[in-house]
C-alpha cells in the first residue's frame, strides 16, 4: 500500500460545469477525453475557472458501467448547452489526499484512503445498491496541467471523498 497523509477538511459549495458519461472503469478514455472539449467550451463563453479539472464519480460499478462526470469548477455557471450541464458540488466534510504519480496507481491510493477512514471510524456519504456504490460526492482533481508536465509519473492528483453528516 502507498504511504498516504489524508486530512479531513470542510469544503463549501462549488459551482461547476460537466459532461456526464457512462463508462467502464477499465475503459475510461470516453469520458476523460471530453475534458479538453469542456474546458474549450467554457473558455469560449468567458467562464472564469475556480480550480482544477476533475472527475466526479456518481456511481462506481467495478463489474459494469459507472456514471462519471468530467467537470470544471467555475466562479459562476454559464447556461447549459447540449450535453454540457451545470451543477454545484455539495458543501461538507471531505477526506482528501494528494497523490503524486501516474494515475494508474490511484486504485492503491484509494484502497489506502478507505482503510485509513475505517481506522478513524469515518463514514462515507455513500450507499451501496446491488453492488454499485452511489456517492454524494467523490472527486479526482488533476492539479497538474499535462501541457506543462507530460510525464504522468509526476502528476499531482487530489482525491476528495465526502463524509456523511
Amino acid at each position: 500500500m502507498p504511504e498516504i497523509q489524508p486530512a479531513v477538511v470542510e469544503r463549501g459549495e462549488q459551482p461547476y460545469a460537466f459532461i456526464r458519461g457512462s463508462v467502464r472503469m477499465d475503459a475510461f478514455a470516453p469520458i476523460a477525453d471530453r475534458l479538453p472539449e469542456l474546458i474549450r467550451w467554457l473558455a469560449g463563453r468567458g467562464a472564469e475557472f475556480a480550480g482544477a479539472p476533475f472527475f466526479r464519480f456518481n456511481s462506481i460499478d467495478t463489474e459494469g458501467e459507472s456514471e462519471v462526470e468530467a467537470g470544471m469548477p467555475v466562479v459562476s455557471t454559464p447556461e447549459p448547452e447540449g450535453d454540457i450541464g451545470v451543477a454545484v458540488l455539495p458543501a461538507g466534510r471531505y477526506v482528501t489526499v494528494t497523490h503524486v504519480g501516474h494515475p494508474d496507481r490511484l486504485p492503491g491510493v484509494i484502497t489506502a484512503v478507505r482503510e485509513w477512514a475505517e481506522r478513524q471510524s469515518l463514514e462515507w456519504d455513500m450507499t451501496v445498491v446491488d453492488g454499485v456504490e452511489r456517492w454524494a460526492c467523490r472527486l479526482e482533481s488533476y492539479l497538474t496541467d499535462p501541457r506543462e508536465e507530460p510525464d504522468m509519473s509526476k502528476w499531482e492528483i487530489e482525491l476528495a471523498f465526502r463524509l456523511a453528516d
